[in-house]
């Protein structure tokens, strides 16, 4: 999965800039369908990880099944936070 491809097939565009408000609530509700019907935990991250970058993830311990998961997502969150300048 690329990112690019990702951001084509949820938003439209593959600049975070260019999407409109309804554009983006869209998109996130095709990412939420799409979460919660893949199986495979790649791609699970992936999906989440787009949705973490958009302030609409869902909660770790309903969207992962093992700790380690749990862990990667944490590790990515902090990396979110800290791109946006959060502590």
């Amino acid at each position: 999965m690329q990112f690019d491809d990702l951001m084509l097939r949820y938003f439209g565009t593959n600049d975070m800039n260019a999407i409109a408000p309804g554009g983006r609530e869209a998109g996130i509700d095709r990412m939420r369908v799409d979460f919660g019907l893949e199986r495979d935990p790649a791609k699970r991250f992936v999906i989440w990880a787009l949705l973490a970058m958009n302030d609409a993830e869902p909660d770790l311990s309903e969207a992962f099944e093992t700790e380690a998961e749990r862990e990667a997502a944490r590790n990515l969150l902090d990396l979110v936070i800290m791109a946006k300048g959060g502590d």
